[in-house]
């Protein structure tokens, strides 16, 4: 009956009719789009060596612009969110 047996997934070879293979890349294959621009995709070593690959982009490509945007948008989503809880912002006041 098969109660401990997984049901395998089904494959498909799915082959465009009119595509042709010698141009470069193929339009049903995905991946992100700024891998291009990274240091930190591909084969960096083990888990550490990612790590610090990683620390040391953020610290050498920093943007000041969108980070000045993001706070502009956190802080009016926090006040937005205030106002909608009605929440009190005269006990900032010193009386």
């Amino acid at each position: 009956m098969g109660l401990l047996k997984l049901r395998k997934n089904k494959k498909f070879n799915y082959a465009p009719r009119y595509y042709q293979t010698d141009k470069e890349g193929s339009p049903y294959k995905m991946e992100p789009l700024f891998n291009n621009y990274r240091k930190t995709v591909g084969d960096q070593g083990g888990l550490k060596a990612k790590f610090f690959a990683a620390i040391d982009e953020l610290k050498s490509e920093s943007d000041t612009r969108s980070r000045r945007v993001f706070l502009v948008v956190f802080c009016v989503l926090i006040f937005l969110f205030l106002f909608i809880i009605d929440f009190d912002l005269s006990i900032f006041k010193p009386r």
